[in-house]
């Protein structure tokens, strides 16, 4: 971008003698994924289909209304001049080529995972009954993802370092996030991003709750430190942010408030910020949250249904370039907008986020330098995580193994009152309706409440 900051100094230290698009993405697993043998990866199934309805929400303190600006500050509007991006597209490149068209001239990536507990069970219709973090030959939904939005953005990307956090783990839960690296170094471009995420899924404990707050105070950490530069941030994730079944029509969760403030907070900065949903959802509050978001400098902000897209019945390129033209076409814009609005190339003053380092037992796969943070808060993992068939082979400190036991798997916020036949539990308003238990999928024949 040619800004000055922090990124060069990355830069320097980091940067590899070869290039990402020297590399030509050489992974060609991850270029373009094949999904066949016995775990077909997206079926088609209908998008209002779950295996439990969405809680219904009763109650809570914080009402969600839109903020009047100060009376001092002049409400900015946002230019709707900008170009518009076509949807008529067959190859990824072809969509590279359309965003340098319309104006995108350079770009930086973040990715932020998700890490909770939810992707357990979110896989059972879109991902053959498997955990969305389920590591094989066969790349997960959030493999795929990765590998098609860096495909198409890598061009735009001067250093090719990225950035990469997790969040939602039994270390970070909805307060903080950690980074693939120990050091916090950044990935040389999207192939090392996947490399790393295999080897830290094995050493994670999901966990909970679901916010999107931390990752996106992290962006604006980054942004800043980098002189102002332009960013995309990119968060992957299986389920929509928080919110309990007392959370009142209106209302928002805890959860749902820090996120709708670090958006609007962020919007004083040049950063975009893509939400890909992966799993089976439900992603109808997602959508409605989308759109009442609170007055932003520049909208900045954009859902895409990865699992809706994936799932149609039509060729593979297709449904990848639509994918990559759902989550990109507003880029442009935004970009656009970040320079008229006199936001590019300024620094506000962000959150100041530090991430916590990596999970113990991916540290040693890590190439890092001498320098590197230092934690207790780490449990190292007795067996390797591998998603569903492994749903229980990790040892959790004493402090999160309370908090999980004692914690509704679905909610993640009310206590455990309702038992299953199977022997599982969730809360009584998550579990009331479920036609199959979340943890061991087994039919649900006999529901008994606890007092």
């Amino acid at each position: 971008m040619g800004g000055r900051g922090s990124k060069e100094e990355v830069r320097r230290s980091f940067r590899s003698a070869d290039s990402f698009r020297s590399r030509g993405y050489a992974e060609e697993q991850y270029s373009t994924p094949r999904y066949g043998g016995d775990v077909p990866a997206y079926q088609n199934y209908p998008t209002s289909t779950s295996s439990y309805d969405p809680p219904h929400a009763t109650g809570y303190s914080q009402p969600y209304s839109v903020p009047q600006p100060p009376a001092t500050r002049q409400t900015r509007k946002l230019d709707r001049r900008y170009s518009q991006i076509s949807d008529n597209y067959n190859s990824l490149e072809q969509v590279t080529e359309a965003l340098a068209r319309a104006g995108l001239e350079s770009s930086n990536l973040i990715v932020g995972i998700d890490f909770t507990k939810s992707n357990e069970w979110t896989g059972k219709f879109s991902f053959h009954n498997r955990s969305l973090h389920h590591i094989s030959d066969i790349p997960n939904p959030y493999e795929h993802a990765i590998s098609i939005i860096g495909q198409t953005l890598s061009a735009f990307d001067e250093d090719n370092l990225i950035p990469c956090y997790g969040f939602g783990d039994a270390s970070t839960h909805d307060q903080d996030v950690f980074s693939f690296f120990p050091d916090e170094r950044p990935c040389t471009g999207f192939s090392e991003a996947l490399s790393r995420y295999k080897e830290i899924v094995p050493h994670l404990r999901l966990a909970g709750p679901t916010s999107f707050a931390p990752i996106i105070e992290k962006a604006m950490t980054i942004v800043e430190q980098s002189g102002g530069q332009y960013h995309v941030l990119l968060i992957i994730a299986d389920g929509q942010v928080t919110r309990s079944v007392d959370t009142q029509s209106g209302y928002l969760s805890s959860q749902e408030q820090k996120t709708v403030d670090s958006i609007v907070k962020a919007s004083e900065f040049p950063l975009s910020i893509v939400l890909v949903g992966v799993g089976d959802g439900p992603w109808d509050m997602m959508k409605e949250f989308d759109d009442n978001i609170p007055a932003r400098s520049f909208d900045n902000f954009q859902f895409v249904n990865f699992t809706e897209i994936m799932s149609k019945n039509t060729h593979q390129k297709r449904k990848e370039t639509e994918f990559a033209l759902a989550a990109l076409m507003e880029i442009p814009s935004q970009y656009k907008a970040t320079i008229e609005l006199g936001i590019l190339g300024k620094s506000a003053r962000s959150p100041q986020r530090i991430a916590l380092p990596p999970p113990d037992g991916s540290r040693a796969a890590a190439a890092f330098g001498s320098k590197s943070f230092q934690s207790t808060s780490f449990q190292k993992s007795s067996t390797p995580y591998t998603g569903y068939d492994s749903p229980t082979s990790y040892a959790p400190s004493a402090s999160s193994a309370s908090w999980e036991q004692a914690s509704c798997p679905i909610c993640l916020t009310n206590p455990k009152n309702l038992a299953f036949g199977c022997g599982h539990q969730t809360c009584y308003d998550c579990g009331q309706s479920l036609l199959t238990c979340p943890i061991c999928r087994s039919e649900i024949v006999t529901r008994i409440r606890l007092y």
